[in-house]
């Protein structure tokens, strides 16, 4: 290892041992020795399940890198993102400073444009006035397609199997995905992730009942691996909200996608202590209703989060046995739609979560049915406006609003928790004292 990082490393560690000898001061009581180090707690949530999750803290010295730019991130990874998922050793990288995904292009999305694409062309051909109310097709929407592929190589980064990645207190990824496809035993920690933002949408006009513009980026997404922990981070679309974005076609231009994504077969995730800031999608967990690969998968934890200003897919599961428990919901705004979406086949359990309901939200609204049956919903609090906060049954308030009713019994009861739970009122003290990256 160069000097230079050599010396590097030592100061990271140097910094992260200033947040205190056992890291309670991010990680909630997390083991002891600095972050890089250190594995999930026995118990904590469905990561914990089999072999557990233990991330790159085996990895030898010349393992562990401090990066402070795209290029060096690859290189990290492996040294070759197209094959970086495949890299097993393990591995510990110290995120420093603000990393973007569009580093080294001079004119952002313009350099990853196919030359036969232009958003004007695009718009003017595929408007349903002219086009009509069919899925684009032809050259203009292959070239978007090749754009699309283009950023995919740029801005996505692939990680691969038993690596830890964790941020230096300020620690910045913007305009990229953090792809854990295939990546198993890997931990994610005290990142500010920003704006993960799609160059080139598609327009999908049978996408609703208006049609829709949808993006493919997620900040983070988890797929086809197994116990993987996501821990302290914060997410959200920065300066560039999707409440600033043009209408095209009578629609929102949407940009974003998911901030954390778990989809296509991958389990035994925990998600703990982040915070999810004024984002309209944030988590989906299951790629799809088809009933296959996903069936017996996506069992998902999620404890001492924050979501706030958020307005759907807090999350919404498919298929997953989703362990819900101890996270403060700050809820408003009028484009707000549902916190918890109960697709096919799932099987959540949401116990002392605390909601505070904005104007115009009520307990009702919490729930949405995307085609489940059955949620179990317990000492749950809320706060609607200004009243005083009290238990709440939100699944009663659903099933008294909505037909069919959902049934109270998701068929299981979660035994991998790390520590008590905490009753529902002092849910949001816990969390906004201790969830988020430390900026």
């Amino acid at each position: 290892m160069h000097l230079r990082r050599m010396a590097a490393v030592a100061v990271a560690i140097g910094l992260v041992a200033a947040l205190g000898p056992s890291g309670t001061a991010l990680a909630g009581g997390t083991g002891k020795g600095n972050l890089g180090r250190q594995v999930l707690p026995a118990n904590d949530g469905w990561a914990a399940s089999g072999p557990g999750t233990t991330g790159g803290s085996s990895a030898a010295d010349d393992q562990v890198h401090v990066v402070d730019t795209r290029t060096e991130l690859i290189q990290a990874l492996g040294g070759d993102n197209a094959t970086n998922r495949t890299n097993a050793t393990p591995k510990i990288i110290f995120i420093k400073g603000r990393v973007g995904g569009f580093e080294g292009l001079a004119n952002g999305c313009a350099d990853l444009a196919d030359p036969a694409y232009s958003l004007d062309a695009y718009l003017a051909t595929y408007d349903p006035a002219v086009w009509g109310r069919v899925n684009p097709s032809g050259p203009l929407e292959e070239a978007r397609v090749r754009s699309v592929a283009n950023q995919t190589r740029y801005t996505q980064i692939n990680v691969g199997p038993n690596t830890t990645i964790v941020g230096l207190r300020g620690a910045t990824l913007t305009g990229l995905t953090l792809m854990l496809d295939s990546a198993s035993n890997s931990i994610v920690r005290n990142i500010n992730f920003v704006d993960a933002y799609d160059c080139f949408p598609a327009w999908s006009p049978t996408d609703g009942s208006l049609g829709n513009w949808n993006s493919q980026f997620d900040l983070v997404s988890v797929r086809r691996s197994e116990n993987v922990w996501i821990d302290h981070n914060t997410f959200s679309d920065g300066d560039n909200p999707d409440s600033e974005q043009p209408v095209h076609f009578g629609r929102p231009y949407q940009v974003h996608d998911g901030a954390l994504d778990i989809t296509h077969t991958a389990s035994l995730v925990t998600v703990s202590y982040n915070r999810f800031v004024a984002r309209d999608k944030v988590m989906l967990i299951g790629s799809s209703n088809t009933v296959g690969p996903d069936v017996g998968r996506l069992n998902v934890t999620l404890h001492h989060n924050v979501f706030d200003g958020t307005l759907q897919r807090l999350p919404r599961v498919r298929f997953g046995k989703v362990d819900i428990y101890n996270n403060y919901y700050r809820l408003a705004g009028d484009s707000f739609s549902y916190a918890w979406g109960v697709g096919v086949q799932s099987a959540v359990y949401a116990e002392n979560n605390f909601l505070s309901l904005g104007d115009g939200i009520a307990a009702e609204d919490v729930i949405f049915d995307w085609g489940g049956t059955v949620i179990t919903e317990k000492g749950n609090w809320v706060r609607a406006g200004s009243a005083r906060p009290a238990q709440v049954g939100l699944l009663d308030a659903y099933n008294a609003a909505h037909d069919p009713d959902l049934g109270a019994d998701a068929g299981w009861t979660p035994t991998l928790r790390h520590g008590p739970v905490l009753p529902a009122p002092l849910v949001p003290l816990a969390t906004l004292a201790l969830a988020g990256a430390r900026l």
